[in-house]
């Protein structure tokens, strides 16, 4: 064989072995992303096969018809939940990450800089935290980052300055911080290009959106001309912007070294006079900490020697930094009913009655010897975990469930706190007719004449209402679903807020959760504001859910929201969306229709319009009443079912 020949041969192997071995990077990639995800309830990756080598079929995968590397990867509105795995940084040929409308947590990976081909990153309305990550600047070819609607804290990184093929950025909707890096001066545009940094050096850049985060200073002279929409809700010292009320502002950047700064200049102090007013804080700070601690060491000693069983103190943990002492004062819970571990075992047949599980939680249900039924919610913790800013987060949740009380939320009637074992329970009283979700998806949903099922949805607004307007600061229920929403024997609806407790036993440690303990174990006001409108939209999918008579994710019929959208949009179709078993003359197409308006209203894809429960629960209280009254006076029908749902 001639030499040429030879060489031309060996060079077309160690190609083909080049590429099967980069073409098997892809696999590894897609798998591990695969491997970080928990809960698939669409089947989205159920052709994601590990014996088959070829991703280019899988299902939100495409690949280049050049080469056959994964060149987009697309799974919006995919209902997946989990993490986004460092290992995604491994496609190198990616030029599509589209994965917005999911439920990802945790941080964005760094290695989402390797992806130097990526033209779109999408990853809006997930509940991604932490800073984002500048190594995002390192793409040169990203032309769109959707970043919006998630949790994400810290400044922008100024490396975004880099992008220069850059032509949307949205950012709004998280919990960013400090200034918009622009100029060497951010509150001056400098004349000289070379000189800028950030967001101004993106002469390309002509879609961006920061609204509704915590960004301070003045807006860059270069962003003068963006619309004010795309900065509202900041707090910035610009007047030409709708702000946050200051009280907001003033929680989340109070801390801050500017804001200290810009007062200590507005009171004329001078820089020694306000670094020793700073020290003397400090010192006195510095002994109250100290004298409290000892008074708490004391009161430990002197519960420790009085041997007493159930009284046994806390032994603390090793905490985030050795250095950092977290005080728990058991006399916070002083108005809370404590239930010993033994007297729960003997009312739920020793913990047998199991009516649910998950990774964090087991729920049972008993009765007390007092005849009242309850649901026992058991947080499965490890001594080893537990330490002394997880219990404090547990008291001061404890605290948030005691101080409910409306007809439609179940009532706190306890809890459980011993240390050996470790337990930590919460006892609420338990509605005895089942879950809604039971009763429309489960049963043949006979009962729930179309009456009761707007007296039902009333119900359940005006709880919101109290929830998000009447309580100061506001409560936002962790998972609304049918499933959290129990009935009792006359079917009036109580709110149990059982999945509140899978963000405390889900985040080991709390101290090293981005945003430092503190932070993790405070909810901002800005978080509740978030929880808030998630809440909004998760009670529009409650109303379809009573309107349709379908779950909201099913693996027949799908995401019930996408179902419905196109009838929505419609109002001549919106009696396609009625539950076929509902007899068709009993529902009043007039409220009908008003509750349809406000499912609208609550599933708006910008959290940031979704009205208020205030609202939506005036709209449907003057809407469904009046129609009410209106059908019952002309049919005798539906003065029956009327009186059937006890409305």
């Amino acid at each position: 064989m001639p030499p040429a020949r030879l060489l031309g041969i060996s060079i077309f192997c160690l190609l083909l072995v080049r590429n099967s071995e980069s073409f098997s990077d892809d696999v590894s990639a897609l798998l591990a992303f695969k491997r970080a995800i928990y809960e698939d309830p669409l089947s989205k990756l159920s052709d994601w096969n590990s014996r088959d080598k070829d991703p280019c079929t899988w299902s939100g995968v495409g690949c280049s018809a050049f080469n056959s590397r994964v060149v987009t990867l697309e799974l919006s509105n995919s209902s997946l939940q989990g993490f986004l795995a460092p290992e995604i940084g491994s496609l190198r040929y990616l030029q599509k990450l589209v994965l917005d409308h999911n439920t990802f947590m945790g941080s964005i990976p760094k290695d989402t800089g390797k992806l130097k081909n990526l033209i779109e990153l999408n990853l809006s309305s997930n509940q991604l935290a932490g800073p984002i990550p500048s190594e995002i600047g390192d793409m040169p070819n990203i032309a769109k980052i959707d970043l919006h609607a998630n949790r994400l804290d810290g400044a922008i990184p100024p490396e975004l300055g880099k992008l220069g093929s850059l032509l949307e950025l949205r950012l709004s909707n998280n919990r960013l911080t400090g200034t918009i890096p622009a100029s060497n001066d951010s509150n001056m545009e400098s004349t000289n290009s070379n000189d800028q940094i950030g967001l101004c050096q993106l002469s390309q850049l002509t879609d961006i959106d920061l609204s509704y985060n915590f960004l301070v200073g003045d807006i860059p002279t270069c962003l003068k001309q963006i619309q004010r929409s795309s900065l509202v809700g900041n707090c910035f010292q610009d007047n030409d912007t709708s702000n946050r009320p200051l009280q907001q502002c003033e929680i989340n950047q109070g801390t801050g070294k500017d804001n200290h700064t810009d007062e200590n200049e507005q009171k004329g102090l001078p820089e020694p006079l306000w670094l020793l007013i700073l020290e003397v804080i400090a010192a006195v700070s510095f002994l109250c900490l100290l004298t409290l601690c000892t008074i708490t060491g004391l009161r430990r000693c002197r519960a420790r020697s009085s041997g007493s069983g159930n009284s046994a103190p806390w032994t603390r943990a090793v905490s985030w930094k050795e250095n950092t002492v977290i005080s728990i004062d058991d006399d916070l819970l002083v108005n809370v009913p404590k239930i010993s571990r033994q007297e729960l075992a003997e009312a739920c047949e020793d913990f047998s009655n199991i009516i649910g599980s998950s990774h964090e939680t087991v729920v049972y249900k008993g009765t007390l010897k007092d005849g009242r039924e309850i649901a026992v919610v058991s947080l499965s913790v490890s001594v080893h975990y537990w330490n002394d800013y997880v219990e404090l987060y547990f008291q001061k949740e404890v605290i948030e469930m005691a101080r409910l009380s409306h007809e439609n939320i179940a009532k706190l009637v306890g809890y459980c706190k011993e240390s050996e074992p470790l337990s930590r329970m919460l006892v609420f009283q338990y509605p005895p007719n089942g879950t809604l979700y039971e009763h429309l998806h489960d049963g043949e949903g006979w009962q729930l004449s179309w009456p009761r099922r707007m007296k039902l949805a009333l119900a359940i607004a005006r709880a919101l209402r109290y929830l998000h307007t009447e309580l100061q600061p506001p409560f936002a229920v962790a998972a609304l679903t049918s499933s959290s929403i129990y009935l009792t024997e006359d079917y009036s609806p109580k709110i149990i807020d059982f999945e509140r407790w899978r963000y405390l036993v889900t985040k080991p440690g709390l101290g090293s959760v981005n945003g430092g303990p503190v932070n993790s174990i405070t909810d901002s006001r800005h978080k509740r504001f978030m929880d808030v409108q998630a809440n909004t939209f998760a009670f529009g999918v409650i109303l379809l859910e009573l309107i349709s008579g379908r779950a909201s994710v099913s693996k027949d019929t799908g995401d019930l929201v996408d179902w419905a959208r196109k009838h929505l949009e419609h109002p001549e179709e919106f009696s396609k969306l009625v539950d076929e078993r509902l007899q068709r003359q009993s529902v009043n197409q007039e409220s009908l229709g008003i509750v349809c308006n406000v499912v609208n209203l609550c599933i708006d894809p910008e959290p940031s319009r979704r009205p208020s429960m205030s609202m939506i629960a005036a709209i449907l209280e003057e809407g469904i009443e009046t129609s009410a009254a209106t059908l019952m006076r002309d049919s005798s029908l539906a003065w029956a079912e009327a009186e059937l749902a006890i409305f």
